[in-house]
């Protein structure tokens, strides 16, 4: 489990392609101090295993249904991508849950400056995963805990404070560009619970 508050942005080093998925080598820092192989680690958002750990970075393997699902089968040597370590018990929980099970991809609408080091992102995303959201919600973008501040049709506006664009991969991002997004999970199960309750129970939705 993650929160959503990345630690530092890697470098991809290495996409290898096989018949099978893939494997992507990050050359990474900050994150390195305490991982381990087997260890868990989000790219992006998205929960990976590291199976091989030096000083330099680390590797995790990519799945045909991760490649299906996420961004992540477009990134090429040189890329940054987002990385954070999972949640321990005694860290302060500073975003929301993230799991970093990717629900699908989104396209950048805009990454405009508002002054002062602030930026507005807004982001266009697949229209079944507009009923997770809601204003002032949170939603991770690449594994980026934000808060909606605007919804409007299928585009989900932030405000991107200086922080947070200058220690993420939001400073090399433009428009037209995939991103991994991942509902909270928690609107993802009353959603599903408000679902199966009004398929049993077709009066209690039409009262």
């Amino acid at each position: 489990m993650f929160t959503g508050i990345v630690e530092e942005a890697g470098r991809i080093r290495r996409m290898e392609r096989s018949s099978s998925g893939a494997r992507i080598q990050v050359e990474a820092s900050e994150v390195l101090s305490d991982l381990r192989r087997g260890g868990s680690i989000a790219v992006n958002g998205c929960c990976l295993t590291a199976v091989e750990v030096d000083e330099r970075g680390f590797a995790a393997d990519l799945s045909p249904e991760t490649l299906a699902r996420t961004g992540l089968g477009t990134l090429t040597g040189g890329d940054l991508v987002n990385l954070e370590r999972p949640l321990l018990p005694t860290s302060r929980l500073s975003g929301h849950f993230v799991l970093g099970h990717v629900d699908g991809t989104g396209t950048v609408d805009v990454l405009d400056p508002l002054g002062d080091g602030n930026w507005w992102l807004s982001v266009r995303i697949p229209r079944d995963l507009l009923k997770y959201l809601v204003y002032k919600g949170s939603v991770a973008i690449d594994g980026i805990s934000l808060t909606v501040a605007s919804l409007k049709g299928d585009t989900i506006g932030f405000a991107i404070i200086p922080h947070t664009y200058e220690v993420t991969n939001l400073a090399v991002r433009s428009a037209g560009e995939s991103v991994n997004i991942e509902c909270d999970v928690l609107a993802k199960h009353v959603t599903r619970l408000l679902e199966l309750r009004d398929g049993l129970h077709p009066q209690v939705a039409s009262g």
